[in-house]
């Protein structure tokens, strides 16, 4: 018994098996096709925005949702959200997220309650707490019944938009990114008011630019964003101006941030000593407003740079616009988006126009088939007939006398719709009011018959009109501007100690027992020399070997054309001794270079560090020998130039060397530094960019003055960042006299002084303080020449030599009263000659650049 029971069990299997070996499908065939067809639909239908309309499906839905339940009222997001579920097959917090994106954008939704804040990142109430209407603008170039393509829903009992007739560029306004399978698309938003007057430009036939524009402002760099295609690249800053010296505040937050995510990576920099902040303080509200206290002693310039360099105040973006085009996924340039754009916009104009214009000639036909049955009386011809067909043949027959001047043939159609009046209309028909109404419908025919054949023109006017009406309160909020480079080893807060211990060769942060050398930050590099004559740069670490007998560390500053070493070396064990001047501007890290000839047992005599070049005079005494009539004299390094590191030198001695010692500190064997102020950026530089401000040698000074009456001098650090309201930047002249015309608010009355600065590195305000008073202008020329033009055009225009009209006062000084008449304009005009003192070269060199510098001798 229980033998069948196995046989009968087996032979189900086996019946099972061969079955199943039918219906086998390869799993690799079924990947391929489920996998293509997963991506096509994330790609299609929920992460890439169409070109078309600038809507991905689900923000498409939602808005045509949205003109379903208008009524011109707020209705509860979650209402709109359950109704936009019969059109998107997903949940709905999709729904509501892309909603509250749209929202947040400001352009196609009116919204009523907490939406969020896109500055501090807060999120959106529940949805059955906030409530939105579609936005007057959304109205208006949104939505169109007549020129929209309809398909059926995902479960067939709708119809839904193909694509949205917007006639706008959308996707450009509103921007846009998602993660697809295998592709994403990022395309940054532009302004409202600009993507029209390109859209203008476009139809006339010029040549554009269009660059981005973000709701939370900042400052733009677009060099390398090349039209948001693949590989461009905007950065992107927050707008950090100093309150006072201990007082950083932050106004404008970077695209892609929120205060709250800024203010974390500031206190995560603060964390790892890259940056050193007291504290920070968020009294974000409507507007953003981040205070950072900062310690004392500490630099708000380089405290900016560090900000941009290590925290989101500074970022990269990487634009890559990907759009949904004839059903498949293109790469294309926000150039050939707008283009496709205001071409899509100027055949939706088309096609309303052609409808209006078949809608309109509808009309009047069917007035003028009135006009002629009722004027005519042929509905009387009908009162004999007894069927339909009759009636129908009656009418026809009627009208046929009198419709040569129609634009079509009379239909059945139309025959119907003239039975279809009632005799009430017939009874009280006004044929006068019928030739104005015909009238009336031609020349509204003949307008969109112009329109058509002027359809640049009039798509041109409908952008003005757009513009005008909802472009007031659409400025550009984010300024573009070039930045520079920051350079993070010249910003770093160097919260790191470095240590040496010469004899066993290792350098590092923790060797806290053996000798301090400098504060240094972890990706600051170090310098090192030994005895053997050779030289290592390695990154700073908590311990590592450079090798035995060091004679001398540092900081390493890649690029410095400025430090030079002086060197004094022995090659071979018994060979010459030669000496050397050189720069150390670029290396590989952790290779060491030989500076001596290269032979084995070399040893370094000498050798000191100068930032500026300085060339010391050393003295050199020789072991005594036998027939040697000399065995000490002094050296100068100033009768050297600078090479090379690999150079050789100029031979010392070819006898033994005793001992070499420093005798005497030299000067700098450089040049005063040129420096340049670029305007584009609004920094120094020494590249050459810009303005020339002069030469500048350890002394010189920068006068710097604002249009807010503050005036100053400061020493000319690279890393100085200006004010936005500067009018004065220039080399100062001790002695050189300023001279001003300012209204004075509180005696309501201009004035005229002219003073020095008498307090260098003190920043004094030079005219009053009172909130009327208003500076006109402020000059630097010895003897300066104004014209003064009136309010009053009966007053005469008056030049003035301001030399003449007031002696140098004091800064505090009031002045000379110059006019109670109200002053229009201040024009500088042509100075008058001046013979400027000789003063006496200088030839000592340095420009502060934000480092301390340091000398070592050995």
């Amino acid at each position: 018994m229980q033998d069948d029971i196995n046989n009968q069990e087996e032979n189900e299997f086996d019946n099972q098996y061969s079955e199943s070996q039918e219906t086998i499908t390869k799993v690799t065939g079924m990947y391929k096709e489920w996998f293509l067809d997963y991506a096509s639909y994330v790609i299609l239908e929920r992460a890439v925005p169409a070109i078309a309309d600038g809507f991905k499906p689900v923000q498409r839905r939602i808005m045509q949702s949205m003109k379903d339940l208008d009524d011109g009222r707020y209705n509860k997001v979650a209402n709109l959200v359950g109704h936009c579920m019969q059109y998107h097959p997903h949940g709905d917090a999709s729904i509501s997220d892309a909603m509250v994106q749209i929202g947040q954008k400001e352009l196609l939704i009116d919204m009523q309650g907490n939406w969020g804040n896109i500055l501090t990142g807060d999120r959106a109430a529940a949805a059955r707490y906030i409530e939105a209407r579609l936005s007057k603008f959304a109205l208006e170039v949104v939505f169109n019944p007549k020129t929209t393509d309809w398909q059926a829903s995902y479960d067939g009992r709708r119809k839904e938009p193909i694509h949205l007739p917007v006639k706008f560029p959308m996707l450009l306004a509103q921007g846009g990114e998602g993660i697809a399978v295998g592709l994403s698309t990022k395309i940054l938003p532009h302004n409202f008011n600009e993507l029209i007057d390109t859209s203008i430009k476009i139809l006339k036939g010029r040549s554009f630019s269009i660059y981005p524009d973000f709701l939370t402002g900042g400052v733009v760099d677009v060099t390398n964003y090349n039209d948001g295609a693949r590989g461009g690249k905007v950065r992107v800053r927050a707008k950090i101006s100093q309150l006072d010296k201990k007082t950083l505040v932050i106004n404008e937050i970077p695209f892609g941030t929120t205060t709250t995510s800024l203010i974390d990576s500031i206190l995560k920099a603060n964390d790892k000593g890259k940056i050193k902040i007291k504290r920070i303080e968020d009294n974000t509200a409507r507007n953003v407003e981040i205070l950072i206290h900062l310690s004392s002693g500490i630099s708000p310039d380089k405290t900016i740079d560090a900000l941009y360099a290590f925290t989101n105040c500074g970022m990269s973006l990487s634009p890559l616009c990907c759009v949904i085009q004839d059903h498949k996924p293109v790469f294309v340039g926000v150039s050939d988006i707008l283009k496709i754009s205001t071409n899509n916009t100027l055949n939706l104009l088309k096609s309303e126009l052609e409808i209006q214009l078949g809608e309109l000639q509808e009309k009047w036909h069917f007035a003028s088939l009135e006009r002629i049955f009722i004027e005519n009386r042929i509905y009387r011809d009908i009162e004999e007939e007894k069927t339909w067909e009759g009636v129908i043949s009656a009418i026809d027959k009627g009208l046929k006398p009198h419709i040569t001047h129609l634009k079509r043939d009379v239909t059945e159609e139309d025959i119907v719709r003239l039975t279809e009046i009632k005799i009430k209309r017939i009874s009280k028909f006004d044929i006068d009011k019928a030739k104005q109404l015909i009238e009336s419908l031609e020349d509204e025919i003949a307008v969109v018959r112009n329109h058509l054949d002027n359809l640049i023109e009039f798509a041109i006017d409908y952008f003005k009109r757009l513009k005008e009406k909802y472009g007031k309160d659409k400025p550009r909020l984010t300024e573009i501007r070039t930045f520079d480079d920051i350079e993070a080893t010249k910003v770093v807060m160097r919260n790191e100690k470095l240590y040496v211990n010469r004899a066993e060769g290792f350098v590092g942060t923790s060797l806290k027992k053996d000798e301090f050398v400098a504060d240094c930050a972890d990706i600051d590099d170090v310098i090192v020399f030994r005895k053997d004559g050779t030289m290592m740069v390695s990154k700073v670490a908590q311990k590592t070997f450079v090798g035995k007998d060091i004679i001398h560390i540092a900081i390493f500053k890649k690029g410095d054309k400025r430090t030079t070493y002086n060197m004094m070396y022995r090659d071979g064990r018994s060979g010459p001794s030669y000496m050397k001047r050189f720069n150390v501007t670029s290396v590989t890290r952790d290779r060491a270079y030989n500076l001596t000839a290269g032979n084995k047992g070399s040893t370094v005599w000498y050798l000191s560090a100068n930032p500026n070049g300085e060339a010391e005079t050393v003295a050199v005494e020789l072991k005594p020998l036998a027939g040697l009539k000399k065995v000490k004299w002094d050296v100068d390094f100033s009768d050297l130039m600078i090479k090379g590191r690999s150079s050789k030198g100029n031979l010392i001695t070819k006898y033994s060397v005793k001992k070499i010692e420093f005798k005497t500190a030299g000067t700098s064997t450089l040049k005063p530094r040129k420096i340049w102020f670029d305007d584009s950026v609004q920094r120094l530089n020494v590249e050459g960019r810009g303005e020339l401000l002069g030469e500048f040698t350890a002394e010189d000074q920068l006068l710097v003055a604002t249009q807010s009456g503050k005036i100053k001098t400061i020493t000319p650090a690279l890393t100085t960042h200006f004010d936005n309201d500067m009018v004065v930047l220039e080399k100062w002249v001790p002695n050189k006299p300023i001279s001003a015309i300012y209204y004075e608010g509180e005696k309501e009355r201009y004035f005229v002084k002219r003073f020095v600065v008498d307090q260098p590195n003190k920043e004094e305000l030079f005219i009053s303080d009172h909130p009327k008073t208003k500076l006109q202008i402020v000059v630097t020329d010895y003897r300066p020449k104004v014209e003064i033009i009136f309010s009053k055009r009966s007053l005469d225009a008056m030049q003035l030599s301001l030399e003449d009209f007031i002696a140098v006062k004091g800064i505090k000084a009031l002045g000379n009263q110059l006019t109670d008449n109200k002053v229009k304009l201040v024009n500088r005009l042509e100075p008058l000659p001046h013979t400027p003192v000789e003063e006496v070269e200088v030839l000592e060199d340095t420009v502060e650049d934000g480092e301390n510098d340091q000398t070592t001798l050995f």
